[in-house]
């Protein structure tokens, strides 16, 4: 049954429950088969009837069993957290035993004639006007009498099921996503596009990654290291300055505008070569490094050698890092000055040309 959803074509898929021995049915639509989809739909169920039951007899979906198993299936982390929340118990079914839920397969073929059926020429353009529609034929269904009985369904599922029903809890469960990654050299985890910090100390180990409500938590050994807002900006990063390493967080503190005002503390020059660093490397971060490394000479050397290296390499055209760094290495930073006029006579001699001669 194709529909038109915000501009895309989509199937969506249908989810049927039913509690206990009585007929009480739930259904509802939900776009895709993901773990979200599949949790999503049980809580609304849940709520729907108004309580938990002691036992929840899923199919060996891979959206919500980790390991299949015709023994011991084992859910996945998503799926565990919403079983202890609503404390409840999972059980998945045999693969390829539909006999271990008959009652749900019979739900899902009921279903099928009674609401798809009766909403196949229909179109709709949301997910919300389907789930509206199912609603309403839902009521129908569970409201309809039996043939043999006296009742019906909705019924039923009073006296039956609903007094042995555990209450639901106050919260309702927010799905959160499970991911594992690895920690990167720059003591940052990928989620989704966007990169998060975790204490460096952690760098080459995995770590597992939940993510809900719009929060972002990593965990190392069963233990929260760090948690971060959740961001949908791809490339970019989030990083918390107790992160970093003791070097980092000094390199952080400093901002071009705090590197100009240190440069103009050495000198006139110090100070110029900084602007020209921050005014025209093709990357502000190339600036900034080698500023840095600027900082680093003072430290080495002096101040006083710094800025008669910087006035140097300012008289010569070449006010880079690496003209700085040769001249204090060299000793040049302690010559006189380019610009000191030279005193001596002109030479003269039958094979100097003279500036008569190109008149």
């Amino acid at each position: 049954m194709l529909r038109r959803y915000d501009g895309i074509t989509f199937a969506p898929r249908l989810r049927a429950f039913k509690t206990g021995c009585a007929d009480g049915y739930f259904a509802c639509a939900t776009p895709r088969q993901t773990t979200e989809d599949w949790i999503g739909a049980q809580v609304l169920a849940l709520e729907f009837f108004g309580g938990v039951t002691r036992l929840i007899v899923p199919d060996q979906t891979r959206a919500l069993i980790k390991s299949p198993d015709r023994y011991d299936p084992q859910p996945n982390r998503s799926y565990e957290e919403f079983a202890t929340h609503y404390g409840t118990v999972i059980l998945a079914a045999r693969p390829a035993h539909p006999r271990d839920k008959p009652k749900v397969e019979g739900t899902v073929l009921l279903v099928q004639r009674w609401i798809l059926a009766r909403l196949r020429n229909r179109r709709f353009f949301h997910l919300a006007e389907l789930n509206r529609a199912i609603a309403e034929l839902l009521a129908d269904l569970n409201n309809r009498p039996f043939k043999k009985l006296p009742g019906c369904r909705r019924s039923a599922f009073e006296t039956l099921d609903a007094p042995v029903l555990k209450p639901l809890p106050a919260q309702r469960f927010v799905i959160k996503r499970w991911k594992s990654a690895k920690v990167n050299i720059d003591y940052h985890v990928e989620f989704e596009g966007h990169y998060y910090s975790v204490p460096h100390r952690l760098v080459g180990a995995k770590l597992e990654l939940r993510a809900g409500a719009g929060l972002l938590e990593c965990f190392a050994s069963n233990q929260r290291v760090a948690s971060h807002p959740l961001s949908a900006l791809r490339g970019k990063f989030t990083t918390t300055p107790d992160h970093m390493p003791a070097s980092h967080r000094a390199h952080l503190e400093w901002t071009p505008a705090k590197l100009i005002a240190w440069g103009q503390r050495i000198g006139v020059s110090t100070a110029a070569v900084v602007t020209w660093q921050m005014e025209h490397r093709p990357h502000p971060e190339q600036g900034y490094r080698a500023c840095l490394g600027l900082l680093a000479l003072a430290k080495r050397y002096s101040d006083e050698r710094l800025e008669a290296a910087c006035t140097r390499a300012m008289a010569i055209r070449a006010p880079h890092l690496r003209s700085v760094t040769n001249i204090l290495k060299s000793g040049m930073d302690r010559q006189s000055s380019l610009l000191a006029a030279d005193e001596r006579a002109a030479i003269e001699h039958d094979n100097v040309r003279g500036p008569d001669y190109y008149h």
